[in-house]
Order: C-alpha cells, then sequence, then structure tokens
C-alpha cells in the first residue's frame, strides 16, 4: 500500500475518536500524554468487552481521531451520549501532579466501535 490513508477513509470501519478540552491550559505534552490515557484507556475497556469492535480496529489499522471541545460540560455531555449509546468510553480525570489542579476533567476516549456509530456522537466536533 503507498501514500497516506486518511482515518475518514472508507477503507476504515471502524475508529477510536479522542475528545481534548482546550479550554484549560495544557502543553502540547500534557496534551498528548492525556491523549493516550485516553486511547489506551478506551482501548483496553473494548478489548476486554467488545473484542468484536476492537479486533477489527487493530487488524484495519489503529484509525484514531482528535477532536476538540471548549469546556467540561460539553465533554461530560458527549460521554453521556457515547456511554447511552453502548460505546467504549474512557474519561481521563488528571491527578493534578504537574500542570494543571487535581481531578481536571482532560479528555474523552471513544470506542473503538463502527465509524458510523461513533459518528452520530463526534462528527460534529472540530478536530484538534
Amino acid at each position: 500500500m503507498t501514500g497516506r490513508i486518511s482515518c475518514d477513509s472508507s477503507a476504515f470501519s471502524y475508529k477510536m475518536v479522542i475528545v481534548v478540552r482546550t479550554d484549560i491550559k495544557m502543553s502540547k505534552g500534557k496534551m498528548a500524554a492525556q491523549a493516550g490515557h485516553a486511547a489506551v484507556s478506551a482501548a483496553e475497556y473494548a478489548r476486554k468487552n467488545r473484542p468484536e469492535w476492537w479486533s477489527p480496529w487493530i487488524t484495519e489499522g489503529q484509525c484514531k481521531i482528535a477532536v476538540k471541545v471548549r469546556s467540561e460540560a460539553e465533554i461530560l455531555e458527549i460521554e453521556r451520549k457515547a456511554r447511552n449509546a453502548g460505546l467504549p468510553v474512557a474519561l481521563i480525570v488528571d491527578r493534578g501532579l504537574t500542570e494543571i489542579p487535581p481531578n481536571t476533567t482532560t479528555c474523552l476516549g471513544i470506542g473503538p466501535a463502527p465509524a458510523n456509530k461513533v459518528d452520530t456522537i463526534t462528527g460534529k466536533l472540530s478536530l484538534l
């Protein structure tokens, strides 16, 4: 296979979306670490509880998309919708050991799950 394939391509039937809060001050490194926590935690949840979604996601290339929200209320509403839809979710709350106060909600991992199911929750959010 040559060239780059976007995760928005029809080549991917499964995806994970990482929702990142942009209203809190995080360095690029902190944001990357928090997104990593969300990705690993959501994937591990799916591996244990939704292997029928996790396995093909792994096989087809582990598509991940990063999007942004502007408030804690917004990320919590997206979490609620994703949970109600039966999607794997991982809400990341920081311990406050470095840049931000303890118990700050930073990121949300959704999926891996069928792309169309994830898109109904996150499809209108702006890319990070």
